[in-house]
């Protein structure tokens, strides 16, 4: 079996929504590559669904990962954002379960590695994020999840439901992804020409705005609480930096902004809720760790 036989890009997509990082789900993804070719050749022989096989490794990988995030982010400096990937980046998740969920019950790929919802698995508990990824976004049957976890089906079930009701009570009325993009537009614009009036009436006057500087770059330390101050920081920016450069961007399946500076070099990734008509969250990636995946702009490339 050569490496392309198991689908990398499922079980990128698969790693990266369970743990909100291209690192660590590149490792996972790796070290399930090695206990691979570490069995026997007559145990791969046995193995009759490659595929699942590593489906099921590298979720109990990140199973394990998850269990020991908390902690790690505890010590982390500043406010911990999951990492932004861009277009290019989207993996996906096609699975050979597809029959298996009800489709009440599905997210769109798009839906699946949006800011919003990684925000919100960070919330849930390691075993509600992996049955609700499977579940939802995969497909898996909750005997398979229960397989892959050591749980119950029943217990696997009431794991994705409560996961589900908490990604259902963050995400009401938000826009189709025309309007997102649209106000997204707008937010660039007012931001650019320095509009303080415009970018407090795109903005829900109880926004919340948290950036993450991972302590290696000037960040907020708190999150920035309400429309007024949220606009005042992000014109501090541009007092800071004019030479900035902002642009348009897919960024986690969704209309986002790109920061760079003279050079073209990222300097930041920003994503942004918008519910009923207003950004009611701005979520600004500034820890270089977590921008390797935004190469530099070229010259003529904006």
């Amino acid at each position: 079996m050569t490496v392309a036989t198991a689908d990398r890009g499922l079980l990128m997509g698969l790693a990266y929504r369970l743990l909100g990082s291209v690192q660590e789900a590149e490792d996972a993804v790796q070290e399930a590559y090695t206990r691979w070719y570490a069995l026997p050749d007559r145990r791969r022989a046995e193995i009759g669904s490659p595929t699942g096989w590593f489906v099921t490794v590298v979720s109990r990988i990140c199973l394990d990962v998850l269990g020991s995030a908390r902690a790690r982010r505890e010590r982390y400096v500043g406010q911990w954002l999951p990492e932004p990937v861009p277009d290019s980046a989207r993996w996906t998740s096609q699975t050979v379960h597809d029959s298996a969920a009800d489709p009440a019950e599905r997210v769109s790929l798009d839906e699946s590695i949006s800011m919003a919802l990684l925000v919100v698995l960070e919330s849930m508990t390691p075993a509600e994020r992996v049955a609700f990824i499977l579940h939802d976004v995969f497909a898996y049957t909750f005997p398979e999840i229960g397989e892959i976890v050591g749980r119950s089906p029943q217990a696997c079930r009431q794991l994705a439901s409560s996961a589900r009701r908490r990604v259902r009570e963050r995400g009401h009325d938000r826009v189709p992804p025309e309007e997102h993009a649209h106000i997204v537009a707008a937010f660039r614009s007012a931001w650019e020409s320095g509009d303080l009036t415009a970018l407090v009436e795109l903005l829900d006057p109880d926004a919340t705005g948290v950036t993450d500087g991972g302590g290696a770059v000037s960040a907020a330390v708190n999150p920035i609480e309400g429309a007024e101050r949220i606009a005042q920081f992000l014109l501090g920016v541009r007092r800071r930096q004019p030479d900035l450069a902002v642009r348009t961007a897919v960024v986690n399946g969704q209309a986002g902004l790109v920061a760079r500076d003279a050079a073209g070099r990222t300097l930041a990734v920003v994503s942004v809720d918008v519910v009923r008509g207003l950004v009611r969250r701005v979520w600004a990636m500034r820890n270089p760790a977590k921008l390797t995946t935004w190469p530099p702009e070229r010259p003529g490339q904006a």
